[in-house]
């Protein structure tokens, strides 16, 4: 054998793998594009129809928290358990983090998906804006919660395109969540004047994007702490001291946390202690700052049935103050809108007692509570223990 011929044949035989290996891989592709082609089309989630809510009252709400629910059937699933709950309205809460993910450049496709469908089921949605997102402060103590000041107009920024986007669809924003608590403003000392600011700023950038908007603002953590306190301040000097710096020309409505612990719903409310009509002594500064003609709403409130949480109340007391307060409401709160439940389900249990806030588990097991309170807004009578239907109407 030649020279040539020994270097021409191992040449031969690399070109033959090579050319073989290239129609491997162009049969796998063509198997691929095949099986692409035979696979059903993504599923549509939404309904065919818009659904319609069921209610015998409308003061009942839902606080979720879909924000951070992967599979949109579990957004899905959610809402549809809303909606046959009896609430006409949940508030949900649009991460400024989530949409701004970088300067000047939002992407709504979450948002957008939860709106559609809390829209398709015929559910209205109170959004809270909040959670400021990391490029905006380059502080290595800095938490999502840090809003330096000289950055309120980028957040008025987000808070107006968030509202020009869902006008007509979304028109209740709250604007951030518990200002009266050092940890929500990324440990930084509490002061209502500078709350104040923010609504400064935003309140007009929110209406000048959406003028039919209804701009909510407090959402204050109910707390007995003291000025000087590095924890925060008691809602109601904070909400006296937003009234005193003009805050009361930039909101439309107060948003409300009212939780009941131990107490019932008709325990009496002082300004030494926490319980459900704790809501009536920040009415009470809303009337004497002229403030009479807004509206309220609780838009966190509930109790808890944790079996080993000092705060906490059987699961039989749950059901039944939860059902007594929205009949409280309907009897002597002529100026609340609505009361809107913590929470209604978390994306993943949480394993310990805040779980027991929750109406339905995260695997979407309804809890008595649910029942209870679904009776309720169908309109069903109570008589002793038992619930009974509405009689029939011709």
């Amino acid at each position: 054998m030649s020279a040539k011929s020994s270097l021409s044949s191992p040449v031969k035989d690399a070109a033959k793998r090579q050319r073989q290996s290239i129609l491997v891989i162009i049969g796998l592709l063509m198997l691929f594009a095949l099986v692409l082609r035979l696979r059903p089309a993504p599923r549509n989630l939404l309904p065919a129809e818009a659904r319609v809510v069921k209610t015998a009252k409308p003061h009942v709400c839902a606080h979720t928290l879909l924000e951070n629910e992967v599979e949109e059937k579990k957004i899905l699933r959610s809402l549809e358990l809303v909606r046959e709950l009896g609430a006409t309205t949940i508030v949900q809460f649009f991460p400024w983090a989530y949409a701004e993910t970088r300067a000047e450049h939002f992407s709504w496709d979450r948002f957008d998906r939860i709106v559609r469908h809390a829209e398709r089921q015929g559910l209205q949605v109170i959004a809270r804006l909040g959670l400021a997102p990391p490029w905006l402060n380059d502080d290595p103590d800095a938490t999502l919660n840090t809003l330096p000041e000289r950055d309120d107009p980028e957040f008025a920024q987000y808070a107006a395109a968030f509202a020009a986007r869902y006008a007509g669809t979304v028109d209740e924003i709250i604007i951030w969540n518990e200002p009266n608590l050092s940890f929500e403003w990324g440990y930084q000392p509490v002061n209502a004047e500078r709350y104040v600011r923010l609504l400064q700023e935003t309140y007009p950038a929110i209406k000048a994007a959406n003028p039919a908007a209804v701009v909510l603002a407090g959402a204050l953590a109910p707390t007995l702490e003291e000025r000087g306190s590095s924890a925060g301040l008691n809602d109601l000097d904070f909400l006296r001291d937003m009234y005193a710096a003009g805050g009361g020309d930039y909101f439309d409505a107060l948003a409300i946390h009212s939780y009941g612990l131990k107490e019932p719903p008709s325990a009496e409310p002082a300004e030494n202690r926490l319980n459900f009509r704790r809501a009536e002594l920040l009415r009470q500064i809303m009337l004497e700052n002229g403030d009479g003609q807004k509206q309220a709403s609780i838009t966190e409130g509930g109790w808890n049935d944790h079996p080993r949480w000092a705060h906490a109340v059987r699961p039989s007391q749950r059901s039944a103050f939860t059902v007594e307060a929205f009949e409280y409401i309907e009897a002597n709160w002529d100026w609340l809108e609505r009361l809107c439940l913590w929470a209604f389900r978390y994306p993943a249990d949480l394993n310990s007692y805040p779980d027991n806030y929750t109406l339905v588990s995260a695997d979407f097991v309804m809890k008595p509570i649910y029942y209870a309170l679904q009776d309720y807004a169908r309109g069903w009578e109570r008589e002793g223990t038992l619930w009974l239907p509405p009689p029939e109407t011709e």
